[in-house]
């Protein structure tokens, strides 16, 4: 029977797009969504429906699979402790001892570069940098116990797995880092955090899925990825600010021009959490301690390991990406 690649969280950004580029390259596969999704099904994908928290659906989906791209888990810089630590640290501990016992042979977690993340600038770091020891929202912290687990389970003989950390994925259809700036501008809430002068990594979002087909290759004969974690960039860091400048001109928005200390920011951060969660609110602060260290510091990866273990390349260039995004976020009329 033909061996399956399963794409978890496949209605999502990421997911998305690592689903088109395995389909593109011949791949039979099974597209692990919360909801019918009739464009990936034209694409050629399989649909198996369910929640990661789904014994059944999870053994369901796992059936005849060869290749697992666990992209699915909740992302944001708020909630509850319970939330993220159920979706992404627990599922991915279960979807590993399901697919353990289904015969999967490779497992590729999309992790964050935010579990190394410690309110201090990143300059060049690789991946020998340690996970952080202390947390500022429950995001990373999740996103790190699972990516241990999946190194572990490498590490054990149980499953050829590794874990990538891309930063910042953008383009066409995003709605999340894209969406996001975006909206503040409109609502007259975006602010430029610290002196301007910070560098961050970003990733194409067409990057960030032929890295997750590259690390699947690398975990075949030879398994030059196995147990390994890999930063996942473009290569050459950008400054945030004129970056997000860039971003919001490509939808007609004038650049950000009002701006806030780090520390301000950072003090800021800290009352609205405490009110937040004195109040019971649910939904996000308009600044926290996390946020403003990622806005006003500087965080980007040497990503040599992937160069080298992966043949990791941006096949999509920066400006070429712009230009792509700048094409559909571009204003209408006159």
């Amino acid at each position: 029977m033909e061996r399956v690649t399963l794409v978890t969280g496949a209605c999502g950004f990421l997911g998305r797009a690592v689903c088109k580029a395995a389909l593109a390259r011949g791949e039979r596969v099974r597209a692990f969504c919360r909801r019918e999704d009739t464009e990936l099904r034209e694409w050629g994908a399989e649909i198996a429906l369910g929640d990661l928290r789904d014994d059944a659906a999870l053994e369901a989906a796992c059936r005849d699979v060869q290749i697992v791209h666990h992209v699915a888990g909740i992302a944001g810089i708020w909630g509850r402790w319970r939330d993220y630590y159920r979706v992404n640290t627990l599922a991915t501990e279960k979807l590993l001892a399901i697919g353990r016992r289904a015969g999967v042979e490779r497992f590729i977690y999309t992790s964050s570069p935010s579990v190394t993340f410690a309110a201090e600038d990143q300059i060049g770091i690789d991946e020998s940098a340690p996970y952080a020891s202390k947390w500022l929202c429950h995001y990373p912290r999740s996103k790190a116990l699972a990516e241990m687990a999946v190194l572990a389970a490498d590490r054990a003989g149980e499953m050829r797995s590794c874990a990538l950390r891309p930063h910042l994925i953008w383009g066409p259809g995003d709605r999340h880092l894209v969406g996001r700036l975006i909206e503040r501008s409109r609502r007259g809430r975006l602010r430029r955090v610290g002196d301007g002068e910070n560098l961050i990594d970003m990733i194409y979002i067409d990057n960030a899925a032929d890295a997750h087909l590259l690390a699947a290759e690398a975990l075949g004969a030879g398994g030059a990825a196995c147990g390994r974690a890999y930063f996942i960039s473009q290569g050459s860091p950008v400054n945030c600010w004129d970056w997000i400048d860039q971003l919001l001109a490509c939808a007609g928005e004038p650049p950000v021009r009002r701006s806030i200390s780090c520390g301000r920011a950072w003090r800021i951060g800290w009352c609205c959490e405490a009110v937040y969660r004195t109040l019971g609110i649910t939904r996000e602060p308009p600044m926290t301690r996390f946020l403003a260290a990622q806005l006003g510091t500087s965080h980007y990866f040497d990503i040599g390991r992937a160069e080298r273990d992966l043949g990791f390349r941006p096949r999509v260039s920066t400006e070429e990406g712009m230009q792509r995004l700048a094409s559909v976020l571009a204003p209408r009329g006159g």
